[in-house]
């Protein structure tokens, strides 16, 4: 093929006229697959995450509900100061833009209170030292009770008036009396029961021998 011939068919009309209706097609293919992604994804809409921090699981469901959007509980863990089965986290966070049927995946709070172990504390440590560790692992403490022996020394822990021993398990905030020592010791309080006896016998002896006058 001669170069006059060539260039003699790429000024042919029907070659321009092929090329402009592939490219026609191609156009209207694009928009098409465009429109499709559009409708398929919900491209364009958005709908906001509500905040539900403390509000029950039965209140979140109707309240995602009513926006198109699904609640799923996926963990649970424990919040101090809300009631059991509050929504404590969310994800995705409130405020963010979601598309319809978005599932929000949310962490409640425990339905029973978490345990703790009662550490090492029995005859091991001073008064002072069992409260600020009980304390600092949500235990409450009531007036301890006292017992013979060396002063603000712990010799036991009880719960619900039952005696304790190191690593049980107990629901925090549980209510705990420590057992310590009131300074006395057991020779100390056997003088004291004699002293009080040898008191008394004077006494008596004193009023046997009273001289009675007219």
């Amino acid at each position: 093929m001669s170069i006059k011939e060539f260039a003699a068919k790429i000024k042919a009309p029907i070659l321009w006229g092929n090329l402009l209706a592939m490219l026609v097609v191609i156009f209207l293919l694009c928009i098409g697959v465009m429109w499709w992604l559009n409708s398929y994804t919900h491209h364009g809409e958005g709908i906001e995450v509500p905040n539900l921090y403390g509000v029950t699981h039965k209140e979140a469901v109707q309240k995602l509900d009513s926006a198109g959007l699904v609640v799923v509980v996926n963990d649970s863990s424990y919040v101090e100061g809300l009631p059991a089965g509050a929504i404590i986290q969310q994800n995705p966070a409130y405020g963010m833009k979601v598309k319809s049927g978005r599932i929000i995946y949310v962490t409640i709070n425990s339905l029973t209170m978490p345990c703790e172990k009662i550490p090492d504390l029995i005859d091991n440590c001073s008064y002072r030292e069992a409260e600020a560790r009980l304390k600092s692992l949500g235990f409450e403490l009531l007036a301890p009770k006292l017992i013979d022996g060396e002063k603000d020394w712990v010799y036991g822990i009880q719960y619900r008036g039952r005696s304790l021993m190191s690593g049980e398990s107990i629901p925090r905030e549980s209510e705990l009396t420590l057992v310590i020592g009131n300074g006395a010791t057991g020779e100390e309080r056997e003088m004291e029961e004699v002293t009080g006896e040898e008191d008394e016998f004077s006494a008596g002896d004193i009023d046997d021998f009273l001289e009675v006058t007219d």
